[in-house]
């Protein structure tokens, strides 16, 4: 992967611990290794922001953090993947981890879903109304969430580690290329 466009993207590892929340983790933050762009750290921090951006509610980048400090992955890029869920992507992805988790249960998936309303001045009101909503959905939608979250943990993962390993490999064959156009 390029390093150097993500260490123009990612924030400075000074202003992360400097937060209050990150705080709660202590002297955790202040290892290295979660800061370092690398072959090992990046798949992994992409594949708990991938399986922490599923967690119901505003917990995901708690969720993220929680499971970077421990597994020595990269905190900026895990925080970061968290964010593919939206208010624009959430119901989406609900409605597709319901499907997938009516697949486990023998069902088709295919029933109609009520879908919730979304009052835009009325956020509480709002967030109360999908909470119902997937509350009504059940098991479909709990396991469908946890299949759903481990799917794109395990592809984010592959994904990552194959596009760093192709970027690694073209490097190579430029530097070999360029060092023999040079003799």
């Amino acid at each position: 992967m390029p390093r150097k466009l993500l260490r123009k993207v990612l924030p400075d590892p000074e202003a992360v611990r400097s937060r209050r929340v990150v705080g709660l983790f202590g002297a955790w933050v202040h290892d290295p290794r979660l800061w370092h762009l690398n072959r090992r750290s990046v798949p992994g921090a992409v594949a708990i922001g991938l399986f922490c951006g599923l967690i119901p509610g505003p917990l995901q980048m708690l969720g993220a953090l929680a499971l970077t400090v421990p597994l020595r992955q990269n905190v900026p890029v895990a925080l970061l993947t968290t964010l593919y869920t939206n208010p624009l992507t959430i119901v989406p992805l609900y409605v597709l981890a319901y499907r997938y988790g009516a697949l486990f249960f023998g069902a088709d998936g295919s029933a109609p879903i009520p879908l919730y309303e979304t009052d835009w001045s009325d956020w509480a009101g709002s967030a109360r109304a999908l909470l119902d909503w997937a509350l009504a959905l059940g098991k479909p939608l709990a396991v469908g969430l946890l299949a759903l979250a481990l799917t794109l943990a395990l592809a984010g993962y592959c994904a990552v580690s194959l596009a760093w390993r192709l970027h690694v490999a073209a490097a190579w064959r430029r530097r070999k290329k360029k060092r023999r156009s040079s003799r």
